[in-house]
């Protein structure tokens, strides 16, 4: 069904895991300091706050620094941030929009706690880990669930048993201590995640009274309900194979369209799919 606003069906099963926002800091630098400085940036966000602060930079055309102070400023990010002794901390960030501006949120809570703080893009997570673990950065916003998996395939090895887990504090327990073997320190995790999700149109949503991927299944299964996504999603368990085993959500055709990009949305939009993948942060995904 066409329309201009899209939104999230909760994933009420738990079929995403726990890529909430964390802070990855090199073990040598993480002074309780430090680690409270960023944790005050853990603390002032949520899920839809990451939608705003992504669509001020990719929907409105604000640059990462303006949006984050901007989102400071409104959120008294600073406020009862302790002085550390000081001192160069380098924030590094992947090479996409919404990590660059939680680096600067991260660059704002530093300085405020005394230290000198540039952010640097690094690229991918295959660049910056290494870079975080000899401590050529300093700090690193980083998404809980995808960088234990990281981890445990570097120490653990390519066959290693997943980890990760829908549930954040599992998460968290099992990141912890492999961080702790590769010299990684990580802070508390926020509420905000960016994650797979699934959209469908505001419109969709109130005529057919769907808000859940439950309900999506037991609505909107049928040969009438078309599924996009990228080319892979069919073969992926956390994509169309996770719809069918967790939600028991069938579709009656699969869109090789995107992940999460300007094609899944326009298609999204204009109708030609019922539901599709997305990126649970997107900028264009309406909060209310």
């Amino acid at each position: 069904m066409a329309g201009d606003q899209l939104v999230v069906l909760q994933d009420d099963k738990n079929l995403q895991n726990s890529d909430n926002v964390v802070a990855a800091i090199n073990t040598k630098a993480a002074s309780p300091q430090v680690v409270a400085a960023t944790n005050k940036v853990a603390q002032s966000l949520d899920t839809p706050k990451l939608i705003q602060l992504n669509r001020a930079v990719d929907v409105e055309r604000k640059t990462s620094a303006v949006a984050a102070q901007e989102f400071a400023t409104a959120n008294n990010l600073t406020a009862g941030i302790e002085k550390g002794p000081g001192g160069d901390i380098i924030v590094g960030a992947a090479n996409f929009s919404e990590n660059a501006t939680l680096g600067e949120l991260y660059k704002i809570a530093l300085t405020a706690a005394g230290y000198n703080v540039t952010v640097q893009t690094i690229g991918n997570r295959e660049l910056y880990e290494p870079a975080l673990e000899k401590g050529d950065i300093q700090v690193v916003p980083e998404y809980a669930a995808s960088a234990l998996d990281f981890l445990n395939g570097k120490v653990n090895g390519a066959n290693a048993q997943p980890l990760s887990s829908p549930d954040i504090n599992q998460t968290m327990s099992q990141l912890r201590p492999l961080g702790e073997k590769v010299g990684i320190t990580f802070g508390e995790p926020s509420a905000a995640q960016d994650q797979n999700a699934f959209a469908v149109t505001k419109a969709f949503s109130e005529k057919y009274g769907v808000t859940t991927l439950s309900q999506l299944a037991e609505k909107c299964s049928g040969s009438a309900t078309v599924l996009g996504g990228p080319p892979e999603c069919p073969q992926r368990p956390k994509c169309q194979q996770g719809l069918v085993a967790t939600y028991n959500f069938n579709a009656g055709k699969f869109n090789s369209l995107d992940a999460g990009g300007p094609q899944t949305k326009n298609a999204l939009r204009t109708g030609s799919i019922s539901v599709g993948l997305v990126l649970s942060s997107d900028g264009d995904l309406a909060t209310t």
